[in-house]
């Protein structure tokens, strides 16, 4: 959780350094949660009030930019103000060579979006097999 929050924060900090905003409205980072397995690489996006229309991703090259938006309801006047964060949402995510970007499967089901992404078979271990030979013979393989 912590590191979620020093990431935000930095994002913040590079926004208003170097002014990256394109539009007023301010750019939110989407919460996640990220995990690899002998299966792949398989992450959770926390976007609650969204409708799945609004979700788009695109990879280029080896990188999962995800991009989200969900409006601001118009007319209301808050009572208690508002704590829900409203507008653009975007993440980047840099797919390593030991993954297929072929293989990116999404769902989103209850406001959470889940994305799975197998690891590239030139990346999955395979065995070797190794030939013996004696001296002035061919080699022979061995059975692994």
């Amino acid at each position: 959780m912590m590191q979620t929050d020093v990431l935000r924060d930095f994002d913040r900090l590079v926004q208003r350094a170097f002014n990256t905003q394109l539009s007023s409205e301010p750019v939110h980072a989407m919460p996640m949660e990220a995990w690899r397995d002998e299966e792949g690489f398989h992450a959770v996006f926390d976007l609650p009030g969204v409708d799945a229309q609004q979700i788009e991703m695109v990879v280029e090259k080896s990188i999962l930019t995800i991009r989200a938006e969900r409006a601001k309801p118009e007319g209301r006047q808050y009572i208690a103000g508002s704590e829900r964060l409203w507008g653009q949402f975007s993440r980047e995510l840099v797919l390593g060579d030991h993954l297929d970007p072929a293989s990116i499967q999404a769902r989103y089901a209850d406001g959470v979006l889940r994305l799975d992404i197998a690891v590239a078979e030139a990346a999955k271990p395979r065995r070797i097999k190794i030939s013996t030979a004696a001296k002035g013979e061919a080699p022979k393989e061995l059975a692994s």
